[in-house]
C-alpha cells in the first residue's frame, strides 16, 4: 500500500480515534534531534525509515499487523497548534535558536510518503511493515507515534487471530474486555483490533459506534441476584416470532422443561434442584430480548441447566422449530 499524507487518492482524511495522538506524542529526543538536523542544516535532507519488529508475540509463528489506518490519519492531519508549538518552545532549552522554531511551526508531513503492508495481513519478523520516505526531521518526528500506533494493535489483534484459529470458523467469538482493559483507549482499541482479528462482535458501545462493530452482551451477576424466584415474573406470555401465536404462560413451560430435563435418563443424579432465583432472571430477560437471548451461566453452578430449559422453549415456542 501506498499512501501520501493526505491520505490514499488525494482523498481528506479525519485525524486519529483518540484526540491525544498529535506531534506532541513523541519521545523528547525527537524534538532534539529535530533541532540538531536543523542546525546542521541537514533537516530536509531526504531520509527512508523501516518500522519492523524482531519477535512474534505469545511464542507464536505469526503476527497480525494493525494499526496502519491510525498512523495514515495522523500524517493526514499533523501540524502543530499554538498552544503545542507554544509548549515546545517553552520545553526545548533557551539556546535553541528562532529559526528552528520557525520552520517548525510550518512542519507537516506533505512531503512524507508511507509504504506499508496491507492492514490485517499475516508478517513475520524482521519484514518491514511500513517505509517512511521524506524530510529526516518530519520522519524522525513520527517513531515514536507509529511503533505506539502499531505494536499494541497487532499484539491485541494477533492474540484474537490465535483464539479464531483455535475455535475454528463455526464459533462466535465475542469480546467482552473492556471493563479489565488499560484505560479508555486501550479498551476501544481492543475493541478495534478483536474485531480485525477474527471475533464476530464486542460489547463495547462506544467502540460499536466508531467502527461499525457488531454489538452483543448478556447480563450481569447483579441481573441474576435480583431475582427470588419465577414468582415474581409478572408478564408470562410470548408471541411466536411471526406473530402467528402466543403462549400465555412461559414461565411454566420453562419449568416444565426444567423437570424433564432433571429426570432424563441422560443426566439422572447429575444435578438437583436448580436455583429459582437464577431460573426466573433468566426467563425474565428471554421474554425481554426472545430474539437475542444470551444468558451468562456461571452466578451459580447450575446455570447451565436453567439456561438449556430457556433456550429450548425459546426455540420451541417464539422460533417455533
Amino acid at each position: 500500500m501506498e499512501a501520501k499524507a493526505n491520505g490514499p487518492k488525494g482523498g481528506v482524511l479525519d485525524g486519529p480515534t483518540n484526540p491525544m495522538v498529535t506531534p506532541l506524542l513523541t519521545d523528547l529526543y525527537q524534538f532534539t534531534m529535530a533541532y540538531a538536523y536543523w542546525k546542521a542544516g541537514k533537516h530536509n535532507e531526504r531520509a527512508v525509515f523501516d518500522l519492523f519488529f524482531r519477535k512474534n508475540p505469545f511464542g507464536g509463528e505469526y503476527t497480525i499487523f494493525a494499526g496502519l489506518e491510525e498512523c495514515i490519519r495522523f500524517i493526514a492531519n499533523f501540524k502543530f497548534t499554538e498552544e503545542e508549538f507554544s509548549f515546545i518552545r517553552a520545553t526545548l532549552p533557551c539556546t535553541c535558536e528562532d529559526g528552528f522554531f520557525d520552520y517548525l511551526r510550518g512542519v507537516d508531513c506533505s512531503d512524507v510518503e508511507v509504504y506499508a503492508v496491507s492492514e490485517g495481513s499475516v508478517v513475520f519478523p524482521k519484514v518491514p511493515l511500513m517505509r517512511v520516505e521524506g524530510p529526516i526531521a518530519v520522519v524522525q518526528l513520527l517513531e515514536t507515534p507509529f511503533v505506539n500506533l502499531i505494536n499494541y494493535a497487532s499484539l491485541v489483534a494477533t492474540n484474537a487471530a490465535r483464539h479464531r484459529f483455535v475455535a475454528g470458523k463455526s464459533k462466535m467469538l465475542l469480546e467482552f474486555g473492556l471493563r479489565r482493559a488499560q484505560g479508555p483507549d486501550g479498551g476501544i482499541g481492543a475493541s478495534k483490533y478483536c474485531y480485525m482479528g477474527g471475533f464476530d462482535a464486542t460489547s463495547n458501545v462506544a467502540a460499536g459506534r466508531l467502527f461499525g462493530i457488531p454489538l452483543r452482551g448478556t447480563h450481569s451477576h447483579a441481573f441474576v441476584s435480583s431475582f427470588m424466584s419465577p414468582d415474581e415474573i409478572i408478564e408470562k406470555s410470548l408471541p411466536s416470532c411471526d406473530g402467528s401465536s402466543t403462549c400465555e404462560d412461559f414461565v411454566s413451560l420453562v419449568q416444565t422443561w426444567l423437570s424433564k430435563i432433571q429426570w432424563s435418563p441422560s443426566l439422572r443424579g447429575i444435578f438437583g434442584e436448580t436455583n429459582q432465583s437464577e431460573l426466573a432472571a433468566f426467563t425474565s430477560y428471554a421474554l425481554a430480548f426472545p430474539s437475542n437471548f444470551l444468558a451468562l451461566v456461571d452466578t451459580y453452578d447450575e446455570g447451565m441447566y436453567n439456561d438449556a430449559a430457556d433456550a429450548e422453549m425459546m426455540r420451541t415456542i417464539y422460533l417455533k422449530d
